[in-house]
């Protein structure tokens, strides 16, 4: 199937699939005399993999994160994506009840208790994206977790104090725009020293991934502007264009 094929399939526009394409999460073949993409039944697998777990609310930056581990299993993804579609069921039935209670109460000049009206809402994460993440997306987090372990009590907080210097450093940058000279030397030090002390090896394309994080996952979000207003989103542009130009 090719991809205009498939965006009017699925109904969605065909620069969402080229789109998918470019940051890695779905690649499919390229026809060698046109160049367009194809994509076989294994793309259809994992492209529905991808709409199941969009479906259940997850960012693409942690569906590919699930997708490319190594130990992802299909069969439990099916499974898990299955309990968080029941979640979104019941959440969804629990809110049309509590919609129907307040139109009819409404309608007949009644009033709901403050506890009644919002009893029902229910605003935390879906518990199941969680345990996906648990089982498949953190390797890496795990990964610098014991590298750091093994390392004496002096020199795990010198990597502490190492971070927050680096990030108090970004926050007196962030006012430059994220392609400037300054801001791209800043990149090139925070790429650099994290590299060297995670006890594993970011890509660019991994980098430019953790910039996005910052922004989507609002604990990042929150630890990075504690320096700095603004931080998180200066530094998701700033290292994305920094991962671009050095994979170019």
């Amino acid at each position: 199937m090719n991809a205009k094929e498939i965006a009017s399939l699925i109904g969605c526009s065909v620069r969402t699939l080229h789109h998918y394409d470019q940051i890695g999460l779905l690649i499919p073949h390229r026809n060698g005399l046109n160049g367009y993409r194809e994509y076989s039944e294994e793309d259809i697998d994992r492209l529905q993999q991808i709409l199941f777990f969009r479906q259940c609310g997850f960012t693409l930056f942690k569906i590919k994160e699930l997708l490319n581990n190594s130990n992802f299993n299909r069969i439990e993804a099916y499974e898990i994506q299955r309990k968080a579609l029941e979640y979104e069921k019941m959440r969804i039935e629990r809110m049309l009840k509590l919609l129907d209670k307040t139109l009819s109460s409404t309608k007949q000049g009644g009033k709901l208790t403050m506890k009644e009206k919002l009893q029902d809402f229910d605003l935390n994460n879906n518990p199941y994206e969680e345990e996906a993440i648990r089982i498949w997306g953190k390797a890496k987090v795990e990964e610098s977790k014991r590298f750091i372990a093994d390392k004496s009590s002096k020199e795990q907080d010198a990597i502490t104090e190492g971070m927050d210097r680096l990030f108090k450093d970004l926050a007196l940058v962030s006012k430059e725009m994220p392609e400037s000279i300054v801001a791209q030397e800043a990149m090139e030090k925070m790429y650099t020293y994290m590299n060297a002390n995670f006890g594993y090896h970011y890509s660019y394309e991994a980098f430019g991934n953790l910039g996005k994080m910052y922004i989507e996952d609002e604990r990042f979000t929150k630890n990075v502007d504690k320096y700095g207003e603004g931080l998180s989103l200066f530094l998701s542009e700033a290292m994305r264009i920094y991962a671009d130009n050095k994979q170019k």
